[in-house]
């Protein structure tokens, strides 16, 4: 049985008035959506309300789930959304970029950086690299960081992205096309990396 059946179970057994099932369902996805709030809201106490809240909005709304999309997208969804109520209640909603249309952004060349990690200077670069990162991730305005941290660090499909986001996929393959660049851009200078490469 795959992850999405065997949370459509768990579902089916809240809606059957079983509250130890949505218990279940809060213990696996928990640490997760708390990443994820925690990428927008970033006040580790105010991304766990965030993330409760989250919860108990699912756990009203889970009457109505029908199983059209898998659970955790459906959740992911909710807890993008609260967090961006939250964002906008303390004025810290940050634009959204315009879009780019919806053409095919994703032509991108996978190079490895091959660097030795054990030497105390490797140690350092991957740290630099790390800290670089995840500054660049901070600095996306908000459309760009939920879909990115979405895509890299929670592996979403761009299917489910789209969903989560409730935008057209093209919108979500140029978000994270947008994103890849200005991470890239961060990190040209430390890699010494051409201009027209991304890594």
């Amino acid at each position: 049985m795959g992850e999405r059946e065997a949370d459509l179970l768990l579902v089916e057994r809240v809606q059957s008035g079983d509250r130890e099932a949505f218990g279940l369902l809060v213990g696996k996805y928990q640490r997760k959506l708390l990443r994820l709030v925690m990428r927008l809201v970033r006040d580790p106490a105010e991304a766990e309300d965030v993330v409760q809240e989250a919860f108990i909005k699912a756990y009203r709304a889970l009457p109505n789930f029908r199983g059209e999309s898998a659970f955790y997208t459906w959740l992911y969804r909710i807890g993008v959304n609260t967090a961006k109520n939250w964002l906008l209640a303390h004025g810290r909603r940050l634009p959204a970029m315009s879009e780019v249309g919806d053409e095919e952004m994703e032509g991108i060349e996978d190079t490895a950086l091959l660097r030795d990690d054990t030497t105390p200077e490797g140690v350092l670069m991957s740290r630099q690299i790390g800290a670089a990162v995840q500054a660049a991730v901070e600095a996306l305005p908000e459309d760009l960081r939920i879909a990115i941290t979405l895509r890299e660090i929670e592996g979403l499909s761009y299917e489910e992205i789209a969903t989560v986001m409730n935008c057209p996929i093209g919108t979500v393959r140029s978000r994270i096309f947008r994103a890849r660049e200005a991470i890239a851009a961060r990190l040209r200078p430390m890699l010494d990396t051409a201009p027209h490469r991304r890594w």
